[in-house]
């Protein structure tokens, strides 16, 4: 008996330490959040948003975050990541200063503003940490409801670990047997977004051990959620999406934010049945307030009412907090407020201790250049005053230390002093450090990026059968996906029937519904899948069915994949392999070419434009040795052309940012990708019976682009270009201009004006006259070819029309 009423002491004596350890953490991270909006308001940095008013709910949630979950999360979840011991204060306030040094601001090294959280996955060389060894959060992104699409696949990666069970000893450092669940968050205000319903949806589809928190302070920014939810309440608007014993679903939660005994219960149970389950879970946290407001650039009280904002004074989470430990007494009035007190001192220790490692190194970098200006400015007055005034400045920062050293240079133009020449190697080694600091990681940097894979040649032999394009992406496919256990691929269609032009038929039936799967009609979730697994170890290629219906996706590809590796400074990747289709089929919805908007939008994901199956197999195979994220589009009308089939399928590999010289010729380089190269190469044939003997380039990556210059040294030879694209008019051909013209320097090496050749600026029309009369045919680039060489020679090419 006395040992039972030990035990029982001894749990109510744990119990009470946590309470009192939540409290505590509660505290400090409102104090971090306090004092950060002051900090943002006095000028020592440029913009804050912050965690206030959910801190009970987030600390409930971390309770059952384990080793090896992940988080998709937004940029409220402060204390979540303090109380997973992700993030210190003074990181927190790191951030918040954009200190560029990832030993002490490791979720972006400076690059995000504050409140945008992430853990390290990779170390120093881009090789994988082991993510079961630690609690992991993907890195986070402003745009609203962006972090939904990844979300589902990182809680779909638990789903294939845990079923596929060759996965479960080889690959030890990514899952434990699927155990992990996906924590999701999101303010209530952005459940409006099509992403959160699109995603929401395909994890009821797919049962997968997701557990999605909203947050619901009730409003977004300063629009209250009657105006964003039918009925007001996003639980009751999802009931359709509860489980019962008949169907699969959701279970459904809901609870007070500032009832911490409620909240600690509830996600208990909830996580546990989606960690064994594997089910998705909907947790509506309710009545949360927002203490100081949506942001630091504007006030609350400007569309609150008095009502509302004593309201939120009245519920505040810790206060509520405060009141329930008194109540049963597991602590006094006098602890709490030494708690209170000790939070307010350590917070601000922290901070001055983040603004200080921040300060302190930019601070040596202007000492050096104001010693420099003192030296030059002895007879300039105006060099002397640059000085002056950057010895003077308070709380300087790199841009102004850049600006007094650029300026000083201007004015001393002539001058070649000691001094001066001291000054332009100052700024010429900080120029690269700087570089390092703002500009690195858009790709991979480490030994696994795409730009070292080392080329294998496709081998042919008598054997080497002739057969439809299709068939050689089959049996690729079929060889990587024996050669490598990661590798599943999943889109509208790719299942059952094989793909729309049967690549992968057979597939399904070989390697199973884990590897080789049918998705609904969802692209940006499609896309988020491919993102959430390759962050979890998995090698997924994502297929969007066509190219026209990648917009879908691109907001998702543009602002989380493109950025995630730069985001980190190499701390994060997802080597996720895009596979669609385009170029010429029929309509204004199925031929389309928009490759000037893609290569835009999506810098920091390599693009591949084949204009054969052999070629697209070859960066497949490329791709799966690297760790770079890609999109490959397979020329729409090449599925049933005849191609040879290598005898090395999955070993033979093809080098992005090289060209292929299609044919040589003397007079003019046409430059061109995809299904427009096959017609340039028909064109090319024509033209030399008109005595036009051209040189045809096939970039083959338009990201990268001809990284050894191959174009240029085309252009020294022929000393005329022509650049054909299906593109509309200044789209993908205005960057190829470019790169050849200035990045390149061929403008030195013409002699003709260099000409483009692109689609219409519409949609093509529909039918085989409609494409003909949209897109460059060949009648076209032979003709444009000839005008070329007219307008050189007029006498050896007489005018044509």
């Amino acid at each position: 008996m006395n040992q039972e009423k030990e035990e029982i002491a001894t749990r109510e004596e744990v119990f009470v330490r946590e309470v009192i350890a939540d409290y505590k953490l509660a505290c400090e991270s409102r104090e971090a959040s306090l004092l950060g909006r002051k900090e943002v308001l006095t000028g020592k940095a440029k913009f804050g948003i912050f965690g206030d008013g959910k801190e009970l709910a987030q600390i409930a949630m971390a309770k059952q975050f384990k080793n090896g979950d992940f988080r998709s999360g937004y940029y409220r979840d402060q204390t979540f990541m303090m109380a997973i011991g992700a993030l210190s204060i003074q990181q927190a306030f790191a951030a918040l200063y954009a200190h560029t040094n990832a030993d002490k601001e490791p979720a972006s090294a400076g690059r995000q503003m504050g409140g945008h959280f992430s853990t390290r996955s990779l170390n120093a060389d881009g090789t994988w940490r082991d993510l079961t060894k630690q609690k992991n959060s993907s890195a986070d992104i402003s745009p609203t409801a962006a972090q939904m699409p990844r979300l589902l696949g990182l809680a779909q990666a638990s789903k294939v670990y845990r079923q596929n069970k060759a996965l479960h000893n080889d690959f030890k450092t990514f899952s434990d047997k699927g155990n992990e669940v996906a924590f999701g968050t999101i303010g209530d205000a952005s459940t409006s977004e099509g992403l959160f319903f699109e995603t929401m949806n395909a994890a009821g589809v797919l049962q997968v051990p997701m557990v999605m928190s909203v947050w619901d302070d009730g409003y977004g920014i300063s629009v209250p959620k009657e105006f964003q939810t039918t009925g007001g309440s996003i639980s009751q608007l999802l009931k359709g999406l509860q489980r019962d014993e008949n169907r699969g679903g959701y279970d459904i939660y809901n609870v007070k934010g500032w009832d911490y005994p409620a909240l600690v219960n509830t996600y208990e149970k909830a996580v546990k049945t989606a960690r064994e389950e594997h089910v998705p879970i909907l947790i509506h946290v309710e009545e949360v307030t927002q203490p100081q407001g949506h942001s630091t650039s504007g006030s609350h009280e400007r569309y609150k009412s008095p009502e509302t904002l004593q309201w939120g004074k009245d519920f505040d989470c810790i206060k509520k907090m405060r009141e329930w430990i008194l109540e049963h007494d597991l602590s006094t009035d006098e602890d709490l407020e030494e708690i209170e007190k000790t939070a307010k001192k350590d917070v601000r220790t922290a901070q001055k201790a983040a603004w200080k490692d921040f300060h302190e190194e930019i601070s040596v970098e202007r000492d050096q250049v104001v010693v420099l200006l003192q030296q030059m400015g002895g007879d300039n007055e105006a060099i002397a005053t640059l000085g002056e005034n950057l010895k003077k400045a308070m709380d300087p920062v790199r841009k102004d230390i850049f600006t007094a050293a650029r300026k000083a240079i201007y004015n001393s133009i002539g001058s070649e002093t000691d001094a001066r020449e001291e000054l332009k190697k100052w700024l010429s080694e900080n120029k690269d450090k700087n570089a390092d600091r703002y500009n690195s990681h858009l790709y991979s940097q480490s030994a696994m990026s795409a730009l070292k894979v080392e080329e294998i040649k496709p081998e042919f032999s008598d054997s080497s059968e002739e057969v439809d394009g299709r068939l050689v992406l089959r049996d690729n496919f079929d060889a990587l996906f024996t050669k490598y256990p990661l590798v599943l691929t999943y889109g509208e269609d790719v299942g059952k029937i094989g793909g729309v032009n049967q690549s992968m038929e057979g597939m399904q039936e070989k390697f199973g519904q884990l590897r080789v799967s049918d998705a609904g009609i969802r692209e940006a979730s499609i896309l988020g899948q491919g993102i959430g697994m390759a962050m979890r170890g998995l090698r997924p290629i994502a297929e969007i069915q066509y190219l026209d219906y990648l917009l879908y996706a691109l907001q998702i590809m543009s602002d989380d994949l493109a950025t995630l590796h730069y985001r980190t400074k190499g701390g994060q990747k997802a080597p996720v392999i895009i596979r669609t289709r385009g170029h010429r089929l029929e309509g204004i919805w199925h031929s389309g070419s928009p490759l000037g908007t893609i290569i835009h939008a999506i810098r920091g994901i390599y693009v591949c434009v084949p204009r054969n199956m052999v070629t697209a197999a070859g960066f497949y195979n490329t791709l799966l040795k690297s760790d770079d994220p890609a999109l490959v589009i397979e020329p729409l009308n090449g599925y049933r052309l005849k191609e040879q089939r290598p005898d090395n399928l999955a070993e033979f590999t093809i080098p992005l940012g090289v060209p292929e010289i299609v044919r040589e010729g003397n007079d003019i380089t046409i430059v061109s990708y995809g299904s427009t190269c096959n017609l340039a190469e028909d064109a090319a044939t024509q033209l030399l019976d008109l005595g036009i003997d051209v040189e045809l380039i096939d970039v083959r990556t338009l990201l990268p682009f001809d990284k050894n210059h191959l174009i240029v040294e085309s252009l020294k030879k022929t000393n005329r270009l022509l650049i054909v694209d299906e593109d509309v008019p200044g789209g993908a051909s205005a960057f190829i201009l470019d790169k050849i013209l200035n990045e390149q320097n061929g403008y030195f090496h013409l002699d003709s004006k260099p000409v483009t050749l692109t689609s219409k600026a519409h949609r093509p029309a529909y039918g085989s006259d409609g494409d003909y009369f949209s897109k460059p045919n060949i009648e076209d680039i032979v003709e444009t070819t000839y005008s070329i060489l007219h307008e050189a020679d007029p006498e050896s090419y007489p005018k044509m029309f």
